[in-house]
């Protein structure tokens, strides 16, 4: 697979999205992790709603490899 060049807010939201499922994996039930939750869902509806996923031919493939950029820390070299 080529290498995607994904925008800076769009790795920043993966990036955010993931350092929350860590807390929320981190977290004991009832210990706050209705919170933790509710940034995930925001954070999901922001990076789904994101422009980059307008243009046609974009793929679940492009989404895995922002998952994997983004884990990567790519999206901070670069900046």
């Amino acid at each position: 697979m080529q290498f995607i060049h994904f925008p800076d807010d769009l790795l920043a939201l993966q990036s955010a999205w993931l350092r929350a499922y860590e807390a929320l994996a981190s977290t004991p039930a009832g210990m706050g992790t209705t919170v933790h939750r509710r940034r995930l869902i925001l954070l999901s509806c922001a990076i789904e709603a994101h422009g980059f996923w307008a243009v046609p031919g974009r793929s679940r493939a492009a989404r895995a490899e922002l998952r994997s950029q983004a884990r990567a820390g790519r999206w901070a070299r670069a900046a």
